[in-house]
């Protein structure tokens, strides 16, 4: 199982030392923290770092995706039920918060939760208690509540869609991940840890490359990874998967043609209403100027979704689509899997 990177956090640039200081600081006090960075850049990986480095860490870490379920069950899922609170409760739950009770809970993406569920989340932070669903009676738990988001708070609190209250509860502490294209002294260091960690986990056969062909080195060196650690995380084990090979990390770093991207910046420097094409595996995306941006984001979320379609089939095929042991391999969740089958069109032949 893929379980030695959970917690190392890797760099020498100045925003992961001071990453690691400001670790080390609250780990010692437990005040909230949130964290906050693009996809990919490790904020699950701070999070657990913290919980690790506290006195809690012999208690649980509950990880809750507040982006991954509606209103309704999203709060069962955080507080709990009594049997017969609606349809289906056919027995008592407890609630994330009452399993993670003297431990860390994770609030992952707390950005995407509903403005309703919010004032919610407030009260019990307030207070520290809480009701069931079904229940009169309040419930009590001990959490060191650590977040993370993709999104610019203050400005979603500008917009109204997050609560400033509860931003203030959550951001006692912030810590602040920059994408790797911002610190690009780290990339290196990233490439040559997963090349060992993944080489050694993966172990296809006939894999004879000790180290990554200088000419790939290259080309992963001079990406902007805007799919971030993630992204990079993801290729090195495509490319141990699918051999390394030119026409392979070409397709893996989204098929930029840095030739074509520097001609027609230059020629929009020239010509303000010519279109700048970005192409990335087939996508074009087009900026028009004066309207939109160029979606980076998307370009990363398409590579990595391509990157891990590629290692999920690899692991698959391995173990004769076996997927309970696919999922010690990948180091996730049976419904982690499958919710990934679907998603990526992946099926028995």
């Amino acid at each position: 199982m893929i379980k030695e990177t959970e917690t190392k956090i890797i760099g020498i640039s100045k925003n992961v030392e001071k990453t690691l200081e400001l670790i080390e600081k609250a780990s010692s006090v437990c005040m909230s923290v949130l964290i906050t960075g693009e996809t990919g850049t490790g904020k699950e990986l701070v999070a657990r770092s913290l919980y690790e480095k506290s006195e809690r860490n012999k208690n649980p870490f509950v990880k809750v995706n507040c982006a991954a379920l509606p209103d309704t069950l999203m709060e069962s899922e955080l507080f709990g039920y009594e049997e017969g609170a609606f349809t289906g409760a056919n027995k008592k739950r407890r609630g994330k918060f009452k399993m993670a009770d003297n431990g860390v809970l994770f609030l992952d993406e707390i950005g995407d939760m509903s403005f309703n569920l919010q004032s919610k989340l407030l009260r019990v932070l307030q207070d520290g208690n809480f009701s069931p669903l079904g229940s009169e009676k309040d419930v009590s738990a001990d959490v060191w509540i650590v977040s993370a988001t993709n999104k610019n708070l203050e400005r979603e609190i500008q917009n109204k869609n997050f609560r400033s209250d509860l931003y203030f509860r959550l951001n006692t502490i912030n810590i602040h991940l920059l994408p790797l294209r911002e610190r690009k002294e780290d990339i290196s260091l990233l490439i040559d840890y997963y090349w060992g960690v993944y080489r050694r986990q993966l172990s296809p056969k006939n894999f004879s490359e000790n180290e990554i062909p200088r000419n790939i080195l290259e080309k992963l060196l001079n990406y902007d990874w805007p799919g971030n650690v993630r992204e990079l995380q993801n290729v090195i084990k495509r490319l141990i998967v699918l051999g390394c090979k030119d026409e392979i990390i070409d397709s893996l770093i989204a098929g930029q043609n840095e030739e074509e991207v520097t001609s027609e910046k230059n020629q929009a420097s020239e010509e303000d209403n010519q279109n700048l094409k970005y192409i990335s595996d087939g996508l074009v995306i087009k900026k028009i100027s004066g309207r939109g941006s160029v979606e980076l984001k998307k370009i990363g979320k398409k590579a990595v979704m391509k990157a891990e379609k590629q290692v999920i089939l690899y692991v698959l095929n391995k173990t004769r689509w076996n997927r309970k042991k696919a999922t010690e391999i990948l180091d996730v969740s049976y419904p982690a899997l499958l919710y990934k089958m679907k998603e990526l069109d992946i099926y028995p032949h």
